[in-house]
């Protein structure tokens, strides 16, 4: 064989091998990625062409499916169509299955997860239509239209737990949108309905209560921050802070003030008075003693900088690292960088009740076949221990004593006694304060735990405080729960 004769052959094989390896890649390794694309038609049609699982609250579906006679054969429903979008997310042929549920147990719904196998296996021997399986979630139906309805046409965000198991009892984010447009066979009527939410600037499809852009949670934070004290066994309830009316910062010519302008109590108060009036110059001080990595480092016991599924992913919340004193003081109240979800909040407050117990939150109770037999159930599993039960009580004393005779009075259920903390957090020059309240109730045997932020101070704009905008929201959804 001649030069050039050779040089052709070893091309031409050397061609058949790329075209060998790139089809075994594709059909082999990336297959399983390829098929789980949103937008891939094929994989659409055949999810189309078999029933998908319901998703049930209160053993009613929020989501399911219908049967058409058009070629797709079923389509997606949502009769409560924005009352839970963010936690059903949206099923769309054009668009995929996103936002929600829809997305993150895609395949339990579908029927196809891996931990379906021997009962695909089953279905296949017995020739019975395989279908997907029907979740059923931790949500009170109550507790969701009581933040529904509170919450009203504010930007914001409110999720209820149990703080002893760590169930999801309620997450609603405003603004909310319609899955039913995007679940829409009328593929113009879907379009118009993605544009029109994907170009929305209060971004409806953003999930507040788990993701988007965190907020800084103010005071609210100072759970956190008591609780690093507490811990620290220099400082109980009872122990002595200065509260002046500006708090001197090293490095720094800017003082740190109270939000009413003046010193708290006679200048110097207990660490429990300093909670139950949000005492600014109180618990900065207290920042700067503890430092900021003290502070961090209970933080991460509550939960913050962990990945969290519930099993949609949530974003973790953060306290900044290497914090010289200013910066300490701020995040103790928590402002400068520190960052939160209104899931976190819930965490801390349901932590507090439980004895100082972290749960992993979680929205799934159990899964059902068609038959709507029980295929699996969640155990209540627990995350961490944030702080000793002793400290959790003194802590719980605290937080009653905001609801009792501090800026937390808005909260307050007739016979019910109730924990809480108020926050009003600053996020920028001239903009209306985030306004926050956390809570559980009752004090002394806990069933529900709740966070609420309204964005921009809601309705009350620039004159907005946590515990006059966000702790009657929160007061409307513990009654919901605590009197069934």
């Amino acid at each position: 064989m001649n030069n050039p004769i050779r040089r052709m052959s070893l091309l031409v094989a050397a061609l058949f091998c790329t075209l060998f390896i790139a089809t075994s890649w594709i059909q082999f390794v990336q297959a399983g990625e390829l098929r789980d694309r949103p937008g891939n038609r094929r994989t659409l049609l055949a999810s189309y062409s078999q029933e998908r699982g319901a998703i049930l609250v209160g053993g009613e579906a929020v989501a399911r499916s219908e049967a058409t006679d058009d070629e797709l054969k079923y389509q997606r429903s949502y009769p409560q169509g924005k009352l839970y979008s963010h936690i059903t997310g949206y099923f769309s042929f054009l668009y995929g299955a996103g936002g929600g549920l829809e997305s993150a147990e895609n395949g339990l719904l579908t029927g196809q997860s891996d931990q379906l196998f021997y009962r695909r296996l089953g279905d296949l021997l017995t020739g019975i239509q395989p279908k997907g399986v029907s979740l059923e979630l931790t949500i009170d139906p109550l507790a969701q239209q009581a933040a529904e309805n509170a919450l009203g046409n504010q930007r914001g965000s409110v999720v209820a737990l149990d703080p002893k198991t760590g169930a999801i009892l309620a997450m609603v984010s405003h603004p909310q949108y319609d899955p039913n447009s995007l679940s829409s066979h009328d593929s113009d009527t879907a379009q118009a309905a993605w544009t029109q939410l994907n170009s929305a600037a209060t971004k409806p499809l953003v999930n507040r209560a788990i993701g988007g852009d965190l907020y800084p949670p103010g005071s609210v934070f100072k759970i956190v921050t008591a609780a690093a004290a507490l811990s620290s066994g220099q400082y109980t309830e009872n122990s002595q802070l200065p509260g002046p009316k500006t708090l001197d910062l090293p490095q720094t010519t800017a003082g740190l003030v109270n939000d009413w302008g003046g010193q708290c109590g006679n200048g110097t108060v207990t660490l429990l008075e300093a909670l139950q009036d949000s005492c600014n110059t109180a618990f900065g001080y207290l920042g700067m003693q503890l430092g900021g990595q003290t502070v961090r480092d209970e933080a991460a016991k509550f939960g913050f900088g962990q990945q969290l599924q519930v099993p949609m992913s949530v974003t973790p919340s953060s306290v900044p690292d290497q914090m010289n004193p200013p910066q300490e003081a701020q995040a103790a109240i928590g402002q400068y960088d520190v960052r939160v979800t209104p899931l976190q909040v819930a965490m801390l407050s349901a932590a507090v009740a439980n004895q100082g117990k972290v749960m992993q939150p979680y929205l799934v109770k159990q899964t059902r076949g068609s038959d709507l037999e029980v295929i699996d159930q969640t155990a209540p599993t627990e995350l961490s221990q944030a702080m000793s039960a002793e400290n959790a009580a003194a802590l719980t004393r605290m937080m009653e004593a905001v609801v009792t005779d501090g800026t937390g009075t808005r909260a307050q259920i007739s016979g019910v006694q109730v924990a809480g903390k108020s926050g009003t957090a600053q996020h920028g020059e001239g903009l209306a304060p985030h306004a926050w309240f956390t809570s559980f109730a009752p004090a002394n045997d806990p069933k529900v735990a709740v966070a609420v932020v309204v964005e921009d101070g809601g309705k009350a704009g620039m004159s907005a405080g946590g515990g006059s905008v966000a702790a009657p929201i929160a007061r409307n959804v513990m009654k919901a729960v605590i009197e069934q």
